[in-house]
């Protein structure tokens, strides 16, 4: 058996552990994101089954020749009509499942549809996929970090463009149109903010105009086979005012005490209060949000880093972004953000570049 074999036969024998837990058969997974972690399907309105001693892609006809290209380990069924329907033709030849799981993300209307249509019990089923997702393999671990040096790449030469009197969209589109020539693609929507936009942690680049001494945020990613990068920078143009570069070396600060408390068996929480400790400290206000959050297909997954996730304890192969900051609105945000492997000594950054290098003591200066 190859090793891609090997890990989706892991992951669908993971996924049964998961059911007999909950207490159903099979599980009917509906997520695009789980779909694919299951099958090596990249394809959208498909379902995969997964079943005592299989695993089943239900697609359609406009999808087939894809899936028969990306599926490992899986069998392929090209329904005619409605998806519940071609699932109900494949259970009603086996025996033996009464009670069937349907993810929970699914719409209350699709799970109610499913519900009338088979013919064993339908019980919601929540994140029994994600639960084996979370702990990342060593292969998606290399995707991750090809994801964020992909990243770097395209902001690398994106920022190579600018000039001032470029706006913010122009800045987001040329950095958005480099993906392509890495083979890869946006990660989610590129935030790019100057000056007092920075303050707005979701901030949709507009066409506010870079000006001669300035402040950048920038939170891009990139999506390479699937797999998701995340990372925060900022800078100062034409000049370093004393404001910024304190708020700047606080948020610095508050990153690296984050990443020493990560360590497998730590509680997430915990990180999540060694980053806002410092800040509080500095007497500048906390960040509303939380603290990281996992990567990986999605770029917003398991687990939390926040103090109301006092129940996770973060394990070795977990991926999770640390990204504290200080927004003063009116006046401009700084954040700045890792991509980070828990491991059983601590954190392992996987979003590391030199042109990019964070630390109280660098240069936050941006040439233009």
């Amino acid at each position: 058996m190859n090793l891609q074999k090997k890990e989706y036969t892991r992951r669908a024998k993971a996924v049964r552990v998961g059911c007999k837990e909950r207490g159903v058969d099979g599980l009917i997974v509906t997520g695009l994101e789980n779909v694919r972690y299951l099958t090596g399907f990249s394809g959208h309105d498909s379902w995969a089954l997964v079943l005592p001693r299989s695993v089943v892609l239900i697609t359609d006809s406009r999808y087939t020749e894809q899936a028969q290209g990306e599926c490992v380990n899986c069998r392929i069924v090209e329904r005619k009509g409605g998806l519940a329907k071609e699932a109900e033709k494949i259970l009603s030849r086996l025996k033996g499942i009464t009670t069937l799981g349907v993810e929970d993300s699914s719409s209350v209307a699709l799970l109610k549809g499913i519900s009338k249509i088979l013919s064993a019990k339908v019980k919601p089923a929540s994140k029994i996929v994600e639960a084996v997702r979370v702990v990342k393999t060593e292969g998606e671990i290399k995707l991750i970090r090809k994801a964020s040096r992909i990243a770097f790449d395209a902001m690398d030469w994106a920022l190579e463009q600018l000039k001032v009197g470029m706006t913010e969209r122009q800045l987001a589109a040329l950095y958005e149109y480099k993906l392509s020539d890495f083979g890869a693609k946006v990660g989610f929507e590129t935030i790019v903010a100057f000056g007092p936009n920075g303050s707005r942690n979701h901030h949709q680049p507009v066409g506010r105009k870079l000006k001669k001494i300035d402040t950048i945020l920038l939170d891009f990613g990139a999506n390479y086979q699937g797999y998701t990068s995340d990372i925060t920078r900022c800078f100062a143009v034409g000049k370093v005012m004393p404001y910024f570069r304190k708020a700047y070396e606080t948020v610095a600060k508050s990153k690296l005490q984050a990443m020493t408390t990560i360590k497998a068996g730590v509680e997430a929480c915990l990180v999540d209060a060694a980053a806002r400790g410092v800040i509080a400290l500095a007497d500048f206000p906390v960040f509303g949000h939380g603290t990281g959050h996992g990567i990986g297909l999605e770029v917003h997954e398991a687990p939390v880093l926040s103090g109301m996730n006092k129940k996770t304890v973060l394990k070795s192969g977990y991926v999770v972004t640390v990204e504290p900051g200080i927004y003063l609105p009116g006046k401009m945000g700084i954040r700045l953000e890792d991509d980070v492997l828990v491991t059983e000594q601590g954190a392992k950054v996987l979003s590391r570049d030199k042109r990019f290098d964070i630390g109280p003591d660098l240069p936050v200066l941006l040439s233009i």
